[in-house]
């Protein structure tokens, strides 16, 4: 099999570049402010509680803490609730991904994606910074609000990756979608830093920054991103990579069993109609693609873990071994590290082998091994960042993938004929499945950590990670038996 060369990186012009930029930017803002709830989570559970059960309020008059900062008795019941909170805003996130999809697919993906990113931001500024200002403390308004956060920050994901997906063609995509998927797990790391450093004035001021952030990243994106290449005047990526690549392989995903059958049946969605844009596929019939219902289940189980990491990891830092809230905050940053070269360097290898689901094997396998590890890891902070490093690579790099270059070739298949108006409606859906398991998650680590012990959601996640291994196998067999079927071809030949 012949490697692929970097050669296709000579047919990209800086409009590429800054699309690349600017829709790695809007997400990684995105994910910035939702770190900082996570990182914050401590200071919060203080300020909910009464000052005779957290050490860490100043010393106020009883009755003044009892009366405006008391939601709850004692801390224990302000975790259960932000691990409430956590499930809220997956739901509404997941439920937003079903729509959001299709709505991109519709609307202009530059005015979509650049009113989720404004206005995910104002909500996030009068949850955090507002109410904290005016000392206004209500479960159901803080509620209502992160719900509403949720359906908003939907838009951003598929509308970025059909962006992407417009843009780059199959050459190399598990490499370019490698490198821009890190683009969540350096939003953690900015958030995580901007957390930290005005943290010591109060949570407000956290949410205030990376909410301002967001904001104008927003705005940026609405004048500076372009949705495709055809607003330029440009060549279609797909078009670019020949005749007969484009009509046998070019939208195929990665993830078939390598056997070409041609019984004679047309199975395209679209009609041919040249010089007309193609309409948008339904929702059933994206979700009955070749493909994405076994990705999507997977992507629940895995996403599940990943985001349980991203929402609880500096918590249990600071609650099981008794570190700061900024040095928990600063260390939970290698897990990300871990993620990004992950995500990279497994799109890399699955662009070498022409095949995704394998690589996604041997990696979910050490994951699980990783999870073993790391939950045994000692009270030493440099041993625990090396672990969390390599848990971060074994499950946060498959994460990546998944959501990225997996989505856009499941949104690019043969039997589209090349519309790029499912990119957004599969990323959607494949995302929201995600999501409706991240969401019942976090209310599971929170009851499974106030009822047992951190052990046991360890445990939890082992066998979460497992279940992504299943869902995926039947696409293991098929390509493993399509790359041992073209070796004995070449041998043959030879």
């Amino acid at each position: 099999m012949a490697l692929p060369r970097c050669g296709f990186l000579s047919q990209y012009t800086q409009h590429h570049l800054l699309v690349f930029l600017l829709t790695f930017l809007s997400y990684a803002l995105l994910h910035a402010s939702r770190k900082t709830f996570s990182n914050v989570k401590v200071s919060i559970t203080a300020q909910w509680t009464p000052s005779i059960q957290n050490a860490s309020l100043p010393v106020l008059a009883p009755g003044q803490v009892w009366n405006e900062n008391q939601l709850f008795p004692d801390p224990q019941e302000a975790t259960l609730f932000l691990g409430a909170l956590d499930t809220i805003f997956l739901f509404s996130y997941a439920v937003g991904l079903f729509i959001s999809g299709i709505i991109g697919d519709r609307l202009n993906l530059r005015y979509v994606l650049s009113c989720g990113l404004c206005c995910s931001a104002a909500v996030e500024f009068v949850f955090g910074t507002l109410t904290e200002w005016f000392h206004f403390y209500n479960v159901y308004f803080y509620c209502s609000l992160w719900g509403l956060n949720g359906l908003l920050q939907s838009t951003c994901w598929p509308c970025v990756v059909a962006v992407m997906g417009n843009w780059f063609g199959k050459a190399g995509r598990g490499f370019i979608f490698g490198m821009w998927s890190a683009c969540a797990s350096v939003g953690n790391i900015l958030g995580a830093f901007l957390a930290s450093c005005v943290l010591k004035y109060g949570y407000e001021y956290a949410f205030l920054v990376t909410s301002s952030v967001q904001f104008a990243g927003g705005v940026v994106v609405f004048f500076g991103l372009l949705s495709s290449p055809e607003e330029l005047g440009l060549q279609d990526p797909a078009e670019g990579e020949g005749a007969s690549e484009r009509d046998k392989d070019s939208h195929r995903p990665l993830i078939g069993d390598g056997e070409e059958v041609d019984d004679g049946i047309d199975y395209s969605i679209q009609g041919e109609e040249p010089n007309k844009k193609p309409a948008p596929i339904g929702f059933f019939q994206a979700f009955c693609l070749p493909g994405v219902l076994p990705y999507s289940l997977a992507y629940a189980c895995l996403k599940l873990v990943n985001y349980s990491f991203f929402f609880w990891l500096p918590f249990y830092l600071s609650v099981n071994y008794g570190w700061k809230e900024t040095e928990a905050d600063q260390l939970s940053i290698w897990y990300d590290v871990g993620g990004i070269i992950g995500g990279t360097v497994l799109g890399l290898i699955s662009d070498v082998l022409q095949k995704r689901a394998p690589v996604l094997a041997v990696s979910l396998i050490l994951a699980m091994g990783s999870l073993i590890g790391y939950s045994h890891s000692p009270n030493n902070q440099p041993v625990n960042a090396v672990l969390m490093a390599i848990t971060g690579f074994f499950i946060g790099g498959p994460s990546n993938m998944i959501s990225s270059a997996i989505s856009a070739d499941l949104g690019r298949q043969e039997v589209l004929q090349g519309s790029k108006e499912a990119l957004a409606t599969v990323t959607g859906i494949v995302d929201g499945t995600g999501s409706v398991g991240a969401a019942a998650g976090q209310y599971l680590v929170s009851l499974i950590e106030s009822k047992l012990n951190w052990m046991c959601v360890f445990y939890f996640f082992i066998v979460m990670t497992g279940g992504s291994l299943i869902f995926i196998s039947p696409l293991i067999v098929n390509e493993v038996r399509a790359m041992l079927h073209e070796r004995r071809s070449q041998v043959h030949r030879l």
